[in-house]
């Protein structure tokens, strides 16, 4: 009976274990900054065309983006799921152009530009 109860416990101790993930990768110091940059697209991408920019200029340079860092499946998902987290975000507020969508362009441009800036001369070549 006591060999049976130490099999359960040694089991039952073994098994999260076994079902654990293995540990990810540490993410890259600039990986938080690449996640914005692809929100800040996808905020730009529905903005502009809402207001009269017609074309796909940010979702091309997400997929520039995507094809330039190769990224494993589950970090190639985290990307699209911030580009289309920026999308949506803007999506659900505004279904007309106006003043304050205008002005959102401007910032996202201008937070967006700052971060490639960043980004490029402190992890750049």
């Amino acid at each position: 009976m006591r060999r049976k109860t130490a099999i359960i416990v040694a089991t039952a101790l073994m098994v999260p274990l076994a079902l654990s993930r293995p540990a990810a990768a540490v993410d890259a110091p600039y990986e938080p900054g690449l996640l914005r940059i692809a929100e800040v697209m996808g905020s730009l991408h529905f903005l502009r065309n809402l207001c009269g920019d017609k074309g796909d200029q940010w979702r091309q340079t997400m997929e520039r983006l995507i094809a330039a860092e190769n990224p494993d499946p589950e970090r190639r998902a985290r990307f699209i799921a911030s580009f289309n987290r920026g999308y949506r975000t803007f999506e659900s507020t505004y279904t007309t152009c106006t003043a304050s969508a205008t002005e959102a362009i401007a910032r996202y441009t201008v937070e967006g530009e700052n971060l490639a800036r960043d980004l490029a001369s402190r992890y750049g070549n």
